[in-house]
């Protein structure tokens, strides 16, 4: 029988002097040391509700504090909704995150799929299929920016099929909408308070650079977060984490950074791959990119030649939909994505001469 972690996840036991472009995490770090999250956490118990997450989205964002239950990184939340929320039938996109799916069927809760096709770039549905799809279904849980495809559902379709359907659910991964110019215009968690049936999955993990912290919240009404609250253990939140995001309202200067260097970065990326033949990108809205290799030659033997030359991609052929031959690669510094693209310009180039 194959087991529920037999899924592939990337940054999972590389090499630490590997370049890894296949975790979609920040390149740069908010601060290498902060006051107030070293040995002393360790001494006292946390708060039973991971009360410090919950003062960074409110300080940060101005969220009022009964819309924000604070997570053990947001995969605690996509598990935690189909267990709180009574559901027969979830609507998902394929390809996206695989656990959006794992966590409705450990709950009990039957899905469907849209599926995304690469002829329209991997474009969401527009608003009237997207309407009639959902007839069938309690649910919807889709991520925006789409993992791994990048493309963006927008937050104004959200909330007009959530006007529409006040009996349904939307739930909304978000982990990767901070690294967008105009985030706190893409938001819905600024949203939550006028639709009791929106929830935002929130994470700190990857744009603060932060995986080994577990940092994230679910943002809803008042009345949803209640709810959850009778479903959700206790103490998931460390002391460490706590006073780490307590540390991360002060860092606007590092968000002003990460994002310029993002979509600086984006634009150079996307310019290299315009001439090379033996592979198509897609996305580029988040600060990762999808390809798929075209080339005569071997995936596999594409993939390795990357290893040798010390680089990490995440293949996603595990990906309902991206079995054929699709990876994807993150956004890193100008150097390090200097060294990516001179590797794929090589691969690129072996192709074409086979070819010749």
């Amino acid at each position: 029988m194959t087991s529920l972690f037999s899924h592939r996840h990337g940054g999972a036991g590389y090499h630490p002097d590997m370049l890894d472009f296949s975790v979609s995490i920040s390149p740069l770090h908010p601060f290498d040391a902060a006051p107030g999250i070293g040995t002393q956490s360790i001494r006292t118990y946390p708060s039973i509700d991971g009360s410090g997450i919950r003062e960074f989205y409110c300080r940060r964002y101005g969220l009022e504090k009964d819309t924000v239950l604070a997570l053990n990184g947001a995969i605690e939340g996509i598990y935690l909704l189909p267990r709180a929320i009574p559901l027969r039938r979830m609507l998902l996109f394929a390809p996206s995150f695989h656990d959006y799916m794992r966590a409705a069927r450990i709950a009990g809760v039957e899905t469907g799929f849209v599926r995304l096709d690469v002829s329209t770039g991997f474009a969401f549905p527009a608003y009237e299929e997207l309407a009639e799809t959902l007839s069938g279904y309690d649910a919807l849980f889709a991520c925006t920016p789409n993992n791994p495809t990048g493309t963006l559902l927008s937050p104004e379709l959200i909330m007009a099929l959530a006007s529409r359907f006040p009996e349904k659910w939307f739930f909304v991964d978000e982990a990767f909408l901070q690294f967008l110019p105009g985030f706190e215009e893409l938001t819905l968690m600024k949203h939550v308070g006028a639709f009791r049936n929106i929830v935002v999955v929130h994470s700190l993990t990857k744009f603060y650079a932060m995986p080994g912290l577990r940092l994230g919240a679910l943002v809803g009404h008042p009345d949803t977060i209640r709810k959850l609250y009778d479903f959700k253990e206790p103490w998931t939140v460390n002391a460490i984490a706590e006073n780490a995001a307590r540390e991360l309202t002060g860092c606007r200067a590092y968000e002003e950074a990460l994002r310029l260097l993002v979509a600086n970065e984006r634009k150079k990326i996307m310019d290299a791959f315009s001439p090379m033949t033996s592979m198509r990108i897609a996305g580029g809205s988040a600060n990762f990119f999808l390809v798929q290799w075209c080339g005569e030659g071997s995936f596999d033997s594409m993939l390795a030649s990357l290893q040798g030359k010390g680089i990490i991609v995440r293949d996603c052929r595990n990906f309902d939909g991206l079995e054929g031959n699709y990876f994807r690669f993150s956004v890193r510094t100008t150097e390090e994505n200097r060294i990516l693209l001179d590797a794929l310009r090589i691969c690129d180039a072996l192709q074409t001469g086979d070819r010749a």
